[in-house]
């Protein structure tokens, strides 16, 4: 028998999701969140050849920054973790050399942010380098982690109780996340995470909610956030998949 969860999305953006599942245990919210940062296969550049490098960094330095440079990752099924995708880099000094000016093969696979500065270039120094980019997983290189902040928390539920006497000093409660207020989803930042601020003179009582947790999810632009949460409970159930045929053998 399926077991059936209900999902709510808080907020919702191209790269910052929040969202609360309601019926899963603490073990499979940390699965979900395992997932989508070891699982989800993103691209970066992996090996770079210098063709000219007269700037003040050593050459591993620049393949360092080079190599974690947020790229697009296209979607499944276009590359397989052996392809490689070419840019090519070309700058002359003075300025600044930027992710932008990265030069890609293959448009599927591009700078996601075309403002991350590598190198700053004075007059007569000049950077020109070759790299290849593959897909691999965040669980054999952090630069392959397409989510730079994943994390959940328990729902909690506020209740409302007496009022405060009015010779007692009502302290600050800060809370952060979301919060159930009778029945109702909201954000801590509306009332600056302080339960003070939003019930003044009111006692509050603040409780987990059993089984609910609120994820929120940030990517460094591979994919958009609501793509990477729905590649990484693919990822579950391929693994889930295979074990069910593993043991069946």
């Amino acid at each position: 028998m399926t077991e059936a969860y209900d999902v709510e999305f808080v907020e919702r953006g191209d790269r910052n999701i929040r969202f609360l599942v309601r019926g899963v245990t603490p073990a499979f919210a940390n699965g979900i969140r395992r997932a989508m940062v070891a699982d989800v296969p993103t691209m970066a550049i992996d090996e770079v050849r210098f063709i000219e490098n007269s700037s003040v960094m050593f050459d591993e330095q620049l393949a360092l920054r080079l190599g974690l440079v947020p790229l697009t990752t296209p979607p499944e099924g276009e590359f397989a973790e052996d392809d490689v995708v070419t840019l090519s880099i070309d700058v002359e000094g003075p300025g600044t050399a930027y992710s932008g000016d990265l030069v890609t093969s293959d448009d599927l696979v591009r700078p996601a942010d075309e403002n991350v500065p590598i190198i700053k270039l004075k007059d007569g120094q000049r950077l020109e380098a070759e790299a290849d980019a593959v897909l691999d997983r965040g669980k054999d290189h952090a630069k392959h982690q397409g989510g730079v902040a994943v994390g959940y928390r328990h729902l909690q539920r506020v209740t409302v109780g007496e009022d405060i006497s009015e010779f007692e000093e009502q302290e600050a409660q800060i809370i952060r996340g979301v919060i159930e207020d009778d029945g109702e989803l909201v954000l801590t930042s509306e009332f600056d995470h302080d339960l003070s601020e939003r019930y003044p003179g009111k006692e509050v009582h603040v409780e987990d909610v059993p089984g609910a947790f609120v994820f929120h999810v940030e990517t460094d632009g591979s994919f958009d956030a609501t793509d990477l949460v729905t590649r990484a409970v693919d990822t579950i159930d391929s693994r889930a998949a295979d074990l069910e045929e593993a043991v069946q053998l």
